[in-house]
């Protein structure tokens, strides 16, 4: 009879992520894993079917709770959602520097596939975002362009 699990799949992955994060996908040892998350390696094995497994399921657990891009979907839409975006968007944890998914993308020649697709997907899903926003602008800086013409003309033509 299997041990019972003394872990949670989400403990796991929330302390395994600062070993990716700070040694990147090939330099995060085995053991370091083992030491962060308090498991051993039967008990990550048992869980994840390697160290692959449990960065893709690493990355995952952070894009999915990266709540900067909510911040992209507040209406209305535009300038002020991608300032806040980059004043507050993704954020240090734990005292990681940056991004985890940016600074994954150092080691695109050796990522998984999985990898490389999650990134990607979550690359465009932030330029839509970005896109929708300044697109939302455009009527804007449209109006304003007229303006700023029009007291021109005024003012070259006198009151």
């Amino acid at each position: 009879m299997a041990r019972p699990r003394n872990f949670s799949r989400e403990g796991v992955l929330e302390r395994a992520l600062p070993v990716f994060w700070k040694h990147g996908f090939a330099d995060a040892s085995l053991q370091e894993l083992e030491r962060a998350t308090g498991v051993n390696k039967s008990g990550l094995y048992a869980e994840f079917s390697g160290k692959e497994e449990l960065f893709l399921e690493s990355l995952r657990f952070y894009l999915d709770r990266m709540p900067p891009l909510a911040l992209l979907t507040v209406e209305p839409l535009g300038w002020d959602n991608i300032e806040q975006f980059l004043k507050l968007g993704p954020r240090n944890t734990e005292g990681q520097k940056g991004c985890f998914a940016i600074s994954s993308m150092r080691e695109l020649a050796i990522l998984p596939p999985a990898a490389i697709e999650i990134l990607g997907r979550s690359r465009v899903q932030l330029k839509q975002l970005i896109a929708k926003n300044i697109e939302a602008e455009k009527p804007k800086l449209a109006q304003a362009t007229c303006l700023s013409c029009s007291a021109k003309v005024r003012s070259s033509f006198g009151p």
